[in-house]
């Protein structure tokens, strides 16, 4: 039987609730927190906590704070996420086939590989949407559709599948020019359209456990790697820019220095205008929006208003790449480059 042409390709993320409520918010939470890949508790002690309490409580805090997010047209991470599916699409051509696939939520990553095997997709990519490799994400959705090929739910029973297509995974690109030159012209851009350019730029990452990196997660070399790149290629001097990471969660010690920890030391050093960047985030979500453009802004502000510091705080976060044309070029780039030898 002749092999078919088409190359598939799955763009993964991890996900988004489906509706800013209590009630929508609740499974996606449940599902994200239960997988291992995430918290890695024994399930023994961390399901009675999870369901007894933790999903009792916060889907309805996380719900609030969506609805300050929401659009018209729904979750930002999923609209975002549809248009780089869309541009990505464009530049590959009709040799490939782009769908998007969420780890935890719809469109489910066990549909995205269900289209792509019925469009007639026999290789297939697996590209996560994670600059930085994490086994809290990049992991995870390996796990998410190396079992979706297989046709299976989890990492034990059978399966009646009877054909699996072959995969390729693409690798963490955390350090590749084409991500540090989009990231560059996106921030030059945002930097033309001030008044007066940023004083201090600080370059937020999603945080994680730091027993997590002690036992071989290499994702904070990697975001300091990246860090360091884009600071080198934007010409900042050391003082100018800092790394920091977000979104913690839970009592154990996460990596750090927090992103209100640095800007509260800009702060302190009369730095009035800072500009707040996640270069790890490929797509605006509650994590950029909300806690960067709302809690972050807030933090900045308050602690420039109790400082010596006679100028008034301005801050401005730089949206992230979302379909930024440089960024989808260099999908479309390392998509061909991940499946040399297929044949697209």
């Amino acid at each position: 039987m002749k092999k078919s042409s088409l190359i598939g390709v799955l763009l993964a993320q991890i996900g988004t609730p489906s509706a800013p409520t209590a009630k929508a918010v609740r499974p996606y939470l449940h599902r994200f927190l239960s997988d291992r890949r995430v918290i890695d508790y024994s399930p023994l002690l961390w399901q009675p906590l999870l369901c007894g309490m933790i999903l009792t409580v916060r889907p309805r805090k996380s719900a609030k704070l969506y609805r300050q997010i929401w659009t018209r047209q729904g979750s930002p991470l999923l609209l975002h996420s549809l248009r780089q599916q869309e541009g990505l699409q464009q530049r590959l051509g009709g040799v490939y086939k782009v769908e998007l696939g969420f780890a935890y939520s719809n469109p489910d990553i066990r549909e995205a590989m269900h289209r792509l095997e019925a469009a007639g997709a026999e290789r297939i990519l697996v590209l996560p949407l994670f600059p930085q490799y994490s086994s809290t994400t990049t992991a995870a959705v390996y796990d998410a559709a190396c079992f979706a090929a297989l046709g299976k739910s989890r990492s034990h029973g059978s399966s009646a599948k009877r054909f699996v297509p072959a995969l390729r995974l693409a690798e963490a690109f955390f350090d590749h020019p084409g991500y540090i030159r989009a990231m560059q012209e996106h921030l030059a851009e945002q930097a033309r359209g001030l008044a007066e350019p940023p004083e201090r730029f600080v370059l937020s990452f999603h945080g994680i456990p730091q027993r997590y990196a002690d036992t071989g997660d290499p994702y904070p070399q990697q975001c300091q790697e990246t860090a360091q790149r884009l600071a080198e290629a934007m010409g900042w001097s050391p003082e100018r820019w800092a790394i920091a990471y977000q979104s913690r969660f839970g009592p154990e010690p996460w990596l750090g220095p927090t992103t209100e920890e640095v800007l509260r030391g800009f702060t302190e050093r009369d730095a009035a205008r800072t500009m707040v960047f996640a270069p790890g985030f490929a797509a605006d979500c509650l994590e950029t929006i909300y806690e960067l453009g709302v809690e972050a802004r807030h933090h900045l502000m308050s602690d420039a208003a109790g400082s010596l510091n006679t100028s008034p705080a301005e801050f401005r976060l730089a949206p992230c790449l979302n379909d930024h044309p440089a960024w989808l070029d260099f999908l479309a780039d390392f998509a061909r480059d991940s499946t040399a030898g297929w044949g697209g």
